[in-house]
């Protein structure tokens, strides 16, 4: 935990695993991420954040900003990656340009850089910059998953799937595919 002070306000910063939050403050993770994505965040969405390490920043004691990064095995040329998926990112929009977002990601980069070999997420358009400016990079080959009909290539998650090599971590090969596990709702 490290305490800092935001402005007039006392920021707290916390790293739990989903199994170390409470009712209430998974309640809270979801109405922060409901408000963030504007109602575009289904239930499948919420799924995909849960069973990892959570990155949670209050602001005077109310939930500010979120992330969370889980584990997911990506295909790569034939091996299986242990990959740390960053899942919803969000930041109360009263509170948006100030540091926040960097302040998540950071924490989920640290835990991605001690357990992964490889960090990866989907990004959308109002996000890019943030990953873009803290070293992640657009994965510029073909994207796919191991669906249960077997491969299928995802050309429409191709440009807004980020990945970030953690010192002594994988650097794929641009010119294989990377292939992720399956999961329901959206794949990435």
């Amino acid at each position: 935990m490290s305490d800092q002070d935001f402005g007039t306000c006392h920021t707290d910063t916390r790293t739990a695993h989903t199994s170390e939050l409470t009712a209430g403050e998974l309640g809270a993770v979801r109405a922060l991420l409901d408000d963030a994505f504007e109602g575009d965040f289904a239930d499948e969405d919420f799924e995909h954040a849960l069973g990892g390490m959570h990155v949670l920043i209050g602001v005077d004691g109310r939930l500010a900003a979120h992330g969370s990064v889980v584990q997911r095995r990506v295909v790569h040329r034939g091996h299986a990656l242990r990959t740390g998926y960053v899942e919803a990112v969000a930041v109360r929009a009263d509170l948006r340009r100030r540091g926040l977002g960097g302040r998540v990601m950071a924490g989920l980069e640290q835990i991605v850089a001690r357990a992964y070999v490889l960090g990866a997420l989907s990004a959308s358009e109002e996000g890019a910059g943030l990953y873009l400016a803290r070293g992640w990079s657009v994965w510029p080959g073909e994207v796919g998953a191991l669906s249960p009909d077997g491969p299928v290539r995802l050309p429409e998650e191709e440009g807004s799937t980020y990945v970030w090599a953690p010192p002594g971590g994988a650097r794929p090969d641009p010119a294989a595919r990377l292939e992720f596990d399956w999961r329901d709702g959206d794949v990435l």
